[in-house]
Parts: structure tokens; C-alpha cells; sequence
């Protein structure tokens, strides 16, 4: 029977993954219900949940994609790609409303600028302090920290090393981790409860699947305006950090 129900499920991947949210999600918010009454929001614990079992999968199969390793589950591999979620933030901007974010204006422009800007000499900094001196390395780990969809692609235009190029995805990680956990904390202390303080929060923090998630614990009506800013984080990053802030850097150090 065990034999049949795993044969089952490696040939309906996909399938079981959406089964395996759907179930992880459900326990989730009974959980938020239940312990919490409602304070930490059921997305949030399903995040928590989702790292744990992404650890042990990785504990258990020595791999590298978490329970995707795990035959039964190959289809989260596929459910949590680049393709469908990117799919799925792109596809959460039709929920926004225009006159919302032409109120936004420059704040909303302003809000990236300085996101990038900030997080990228936070990057930098930090792998001062870990000993790297080479501004290729410095722009690939700073390009990181804003997004690690912006370290690789920054790392392949200036030419660094793949060891260092693996940096920059592991502080973009950590950082759309944090953000995602932390943001319904902060959300109260930040005025972050109306769409134009969503996509100055989006502009700002950038990580695009961080911010959706975070948001999405918060109140999901504002996820559209962040996610749409946070793209546009993303893709300026990529312009900016291979050229503009190369060459500042590399004057810097």
C-alpha cells in the first residue's frame, strides 16, 4: 500500500505539492487560530513550517532543493520555480488599482532609488568586514543584498567567481527571509496598512517574493502594490548594479 501511494505521488508531482501547501497552509492558519487568536498571521507560520521542512528535506537527501529532493515532493520543485512564481507576482498587479498608484508618484521612485542604494552599500560593507577587498566581489555580495535575482546576474556581467557569485544568493535569500518574517510584525509601527505605504515599502525592500509573502500576512489586498513596486526594484538593480555602482565602487575601493 505504502509502495502504491508513493508510486502515486512521484507521477503526479505536481499535484501532490499543491496537496502538500494546501494541507501545510490549512494547519497554518488552525494554528494562528487556535494559539495565537489571530495575532501571528497563518501565512507567517506557514513560511516558518515551509523553512522547516525545507531543512530537513535538505537534511535528508544531502541535496539542494529541500524536499524537492525527495521524489514524492519533486513537484514543489516545480510549483515554487522561477517560472510560476514569477508567474504569480506578476499576475497579483492586476489587482492594483491606477489612481492608487499615480498617488504614489515620485515618493514611490524616490522609495527604490533609496532602497537600492542602501542595501547595496549594506552588502558591500558587510563583505568588507568578512576581508573581501576586490570591488568585483564587493558589487557581486552588494548587488546581493538587494535582491538575489540582482547578485548573480551582476556577478556574471563583472566577471566574479562562482563561490562569490553564491554569496550574493545566499545574502538575497536571507534577506527575502527576513523580510517575509518580519514584515506583519513591523507592518503596525511603519504605517504599512494602505497601498501607497505598500509600494514605497515594496520600492524600498525590493525582495519581490519576500515582500509578497510578508504582505500577504499582513493583508492581502495590499500585496498587488507591493509586489509591482518590488518588481521594479528587482529589474532597476539589474541595471544599476553591473554599471553605475560598479564604478563606484571600484573608485571607493
Amino acid at each position: 500500500m505504502k509502495e502504491i501511494i508513493m508510486s502515486v505521488l512521484e507521477e503526479n508531482a505536481l499535484l501532490a505539492a499543491f496537496a502538500v501547501v494546501g494541507i501545510t497552509v490549512y494547519i497554518s492558519y488552525t494554528l494562528s487560530d487556535k494559539l495565537t487568536r489571530g495575532r501571528l498571521h497563518g501565512s507567517a507560520i506557514a513560511i516558518i513550517i515551509g523553512l522547516i521542512l525545507a531543512y530537513i528535506g535538505g537534511i535528508q537527501t544531502n541535496g539542494e532543493k529541500g524536499l524537492a529532493d525527495i521524489p514524492m515532493f519533486a513537484g514543489i520543485g516545480v510549483m515554487g520555480g522561477a517560472m510560476l512564481r514569477d508567474f504569480a507576482i506578476v499576475s497579483t498587479v492586476f489587482g492594483a488599482s491606477l489612481s492608487e498608484v499615480k498617488q504614489t508618484g515620485v515618493r514611490g521612485f524616490v522609495g527604490l532609488l533609496i532602497g537600492i542604494f542602501l542595501q547595496f552599500f549594506s552588502g558591500v560593507f558587510v563583505a568588507l568586514s568578512f576581508g573581501y577587498s576586490d570591488p568585483v566581489a564587493l558589487t557581486t555580495i552588494g548587488a546581493g543584498a538587494v535582491t538575489y535575482i540582482v547578485g548573480p546576474v551582476t556577478g556574471a556581467a563583472v566577471g566574479a567567481s562562482s563561490d562569490v557569485i553564491a554569496l550574493s544568493i545566499a545574502a538575497g535569500v536571507l534577506k527575502s527571509i527576513l523580510v517575509m518574517t518580519t514584515t506583519p510584525f513591523a507592518a503596525k509601527f511603519i504605517g504599512l496598512d494602505n497601498p501607497r505605504t505598500a509600494m514605497i515599502y515594496g520600492g524600498v525592500m525590493g525582495t519581490a517574493s519576500g515582500v509578497a509573502a510578508g504582505l500577504a500576512a499582513t493583508d492581502a489586498k495590499l500585496v498587488p502594490y507591493g509586489a509591482m513596486t518590488s518588481t521594479f526594484h528587482t529589474g532597476i538593480g539589474c541595471i544599476l548594479c553591473p554599471s553605475i555602482l560598479f564604478l563606484i565602487t571600484k573608485a571607493l575601493f
